[in-house]
């Protein structure tokens, strides 16, 4: 199963992106799955992640500024980002939890730069 994570760049404060990861390869049903991010210098952090019934749960840093949701027929997961700030740049990377098998799947990062 691989992982492609698209959607970074390089945007001012209060702007927004929005990242899409695509899951494919021998997928039977993905579980959980989220979206973590790690700045220079700091340890990886989760930044929101959402069931497979479409309940999500946010980090405090992110919370009413970010939205996770995901497309259960297109195995993929999306981050809304809204009101951007410099501490939001980091590379953020995806992941998806395998139902049957409970493997745990992640994707490359796709870099996100805050700054004006």
């Amino acid at each position: 199963v691989q992982l492609q994570a698209s959607g970074g760049g390089l945007v001012q404060p209060g702007e927004s992106l929005r990242l899409s990861c695509a899951a494919s390869g021998r997928i039977f049903k993905l579980n959980t799955m989220g979206w973590y991010r790690q700045a220079p210098g700091k340890q990886r952090e989760l930044v929101a992640s959402i069931t497979r019934f479409g309940s999500p749960n946010y980090a405090d840093s992110v919370r009413g500024r970010f939205t996770i949701s995901r497309d259960n027929a297109k195995n993929t997961v999306y981050l809304q980002m809204n009101s951007l700030k410099p501490d939001d740049t980091a590379v953020y990377s995806c992941d998806a939890e395998d139902l049957i098998s409970g493997e745990n799947y992640w994707g490359q990062g796709t870099k996100v730069t805050v700054s004006s």
